[in-house]
């Protein structure tokens, strides 16, 4: 009967531990060098599958720090979320700045410490933030160049880039 409970306890914590996007404590550049896109500033829109295929809205707001970094926070439907403790009332809130890897645009997003890297696409007006999944590469990271290395060599490899889909927030619209 243990036994039973162990592997089924091993297993559900197993998904759990798959289904987190990549964190990390390096960035893929040192520094922030790239400016804020204006035309990305705003309120974004989409709704997102709960695990029971119930739809929620989330909202992402990037607004301007400085030159080069944006405020970032998320907020809507984020009850998975607080078992980490990264909720402060109803929103995700951070920092993040542009880098390009690969020719794609990527957002390095700082929560509470914490770095997190999700490909940015801007197509006919709509707004997709991607996140890596954990397991995107096997390597250790030891510092922001092995990172950079390893997102370029995980697009140049791959056919489809490794997303964690629980975390995407795909085609949003600009709202006011």
């Amino acid at each position: 009967m243990k036994t039973i409970f162990s592997i089924t306890l091993l297993f559900f914590l197993s998904v759990l531990l798959c289904s987190c996007p990549y964190s990390s404590p390096y960035k893929l550049d040192e520094s922030p060098s790239i400016y804020v896109e204006e035309e990305i500033l705003g309120s974004w829109a989409t709704f997102v599958k709960k695990p029971n295929g119930k739809e929620e809205p989330v909202k992402l707001i990037l607004s301007k720090k400085n030159d080069t970094e944006y405020n970032i926070a998320f907020t809507g439907y984020l009850n998975e979320l607080k078992p980490f403790k990264v909720l402060v009332k109803d929103s995700v809130s951070g920092t993040a700045f542009m880098s390009t890897a690969a020719g794609r645009q990527f957002l390095n997003i700082t929560i509470k410490g914490t770095n997190y890297i999700a490909e940015l696409k801007f197509k006919d007006g709509l707004l997709s933030l991607l996140p890596l999944v954990e397991h995107f590469t096997s390597k250790m990271i030891l510092n922001n160049t092995e990172l950079r290395n390893s997102v370029e060599f995980h697009y140049k490899t791959r056919v489809h880039a490794m997303y964690d889909d629980d975390f995407c927030l795909k085609e949003m619209v600009k709202v006011n």
